[in-house]
This record gives C-alpha cells, sequence and structure tokens, in this order.
C-alpha cells in the first residue's frame, strides 16, 4: 500500500555499485512532473549528473563525497523561471520573476516534484537522500552545472541500490502536528517532553551512529547560529530579489 511505503521512508547513504540506466531515471523524473504545480508554471528543473568529474566536484563542493560518488544516479533539484521567461519571449513579452512569492512558488514545485520522484524511486526498490549540502556552494555550483538567471539550486537527491538499511526514524506525534480550527501552543508543554524521551531512546538504542541526545536538545542547537547566510546575496544574484 502506498501508506504503508511512505511509512517507511528512512534516509539512504550507502549504495551498492549499480548505476541507474538512463531509461529509469527518466521514468522517475516523469513520475515526478505529475506533482502538483501552482497555476501549472512547473517552476522547476533537475540536471542528472552523469559526468564523473562534475561527481567529485560536487562531492567536495557539498561536502558529501560518500553519497555523490556511489549513488546509482544524482539528480540536482533547481527552482526554474528561466524556461518560463522563455515561454514570454515566444509572445514578445518579458516576466518579472523577483517577487518573493516566485521564489516560494518555485521552491515549492520543485519540492513536490522531487518527492514524487523519491515516492517512484522508493516505490521500485531504490533508496534516496536528499541533500541539502548542494547549498553550501551555490555559487560555483551554478558554474559548474552552467545554471542561467532564473534557476538556482534547491537540493540535491541520491538514488540506489540501498546497502545499508537504517531504522524509521519515529515522527513527532501526529497530534504535535495537527491543529484543529486554530493553533494550540498549549499542548507542546506535555507532546515534546514525551517526544524527546521517545527519540532519546531511539538514539540511544539504533543500529549505528548512537547518541545521547534528545529532538528538543538537537534543535536547539541546530537553529542557535545562522545558516548559510549566503544564500540571499546569491538568490538575488540569480534574480529572486525578494520584492
Amino acid at each position: 500500500m502506498v501508506i504503508e511505503l511512505l511509512t517507511s521512508h528512512s534516509s539512504v547513504r550507502k549504495y551498492k555499485d549499480i548505476p541507474l540506466s538512463r531509461e529509469e531515471v527518466q521514468n522517475l523524473v516523469r513520475a515526478g512532473q505529475h506533482a502538483a504545480s501552482s497555476h501549472f508554471v512547473q517552476a522547476y528543473s533537475v540536471i542528472y549528473v552523469t559526468d564523473q568529474g562534475k561527481r567529485e566536484q560536487l562531492a567536495e563542493l557539498a561536502s558529501n563525497k560518500r553519497q555523490f560518488l556511489t549513488a546509482g544516479a544524482v539528480l540536482i533539484f533547481c527552482a526554474d523561471y528561466c524556461r518560463l521567461a522563455s515561454a514570454a519571449e515566444l509572445h514578445g513579452e518579458e516576466i518579472d520573476y523577483s517577487y518573493a512569492e516566485n521564489m516560494l512558488v518555485g521552491a515549492i514545485d520543485v519540492a513536490l516534484f522531487a518527492q514524487n520522484v523519491a515516492i517512484a524511486a522508493e516505490s521500485k526498490g531504490y533508496g534516496i537522500c536528499y541533500i541539502g549540502g548542494i547549498r553550501n556552494a551555490p555559487t560555483k555550483i551554478s558554474e559548474l552545472l552552467g545554471l542561467p538567471d532564473g534557476v538556482a539550486p534547491m537540493f540535491a537527491m541520491s538514488i540506489g541500490v540501498p546497502d545499508e538499511a537504517n531504522e524509521v526514524k519515529p515522527r513527532l506525534p501526529v497530534e504535535a502536528i495537527l491543529h484543529e480550527n486554530s493553533y494550540d501552543t498549549e499542548k507542546y508543554k506535555q507532546l515534546l517532553p514525551d517526544y524527546d524521551k521517545t527519540m532519546h531512546d531511539y538514539y540511544l538504542n539504533r543500529g549505528s551512529n548512537q547518541k545521547d541526545t534528545a529532538w528538543s536538545e538537537q534543535m536547539t542547537d541546530f537553529l542557535a547560529e545562522p545558516r548559510r547566510t549566503h544564500m540571499k546575496e546569491f538568490l538575488a544574484k540569480q534574480g529572486f530579489k525578494f520584492n
């Protein structure tokens, strides 16, 4: 069942040395295209990286050698208004995608598209992992991949035959996510400590990379310092000025 597939997801970072065929990648991307899209703008593109030299450079720039160099396929997902600008040119017009709303539409579109690709891949027995490290060096990566104005890399995805089986991380209880009619902050006083205990037990007892911590502690540390502050300047350079 689809729900069982969705709830069995865990990130895979170690793959067997079995490449995906070009046809397999095309089929996964085709499935991704059937995700919902705001006003059907389809404001996304994906770069399928088959060149070994470029994979090696991406591995360095994203600080992720194991996945970029061993996965059966590596995809770079981008928000894309270049194609829409080309569509406007067919009618002798220009578009202005500099507004914050357009950046949001592109980011949401590409996320929905990528998640369809991920689900399609997992349905065929492949493992996947999203790689946000692609935003560590967006300017250099854009130059490496020849990304024009209006195109911004959002994240990468590794896909391949799993060579590991990770446990599924316990998610927040649905009560913490689902609010009825209005937002309820009071319930966090009980739900978050309970979830911390669940995650603490999980981290201590999982099959690898055990650690003595809890979810709220990790999130506090993660968000304590600004991260990737270069992204605003990079996005403006690509035409996303948040007007």
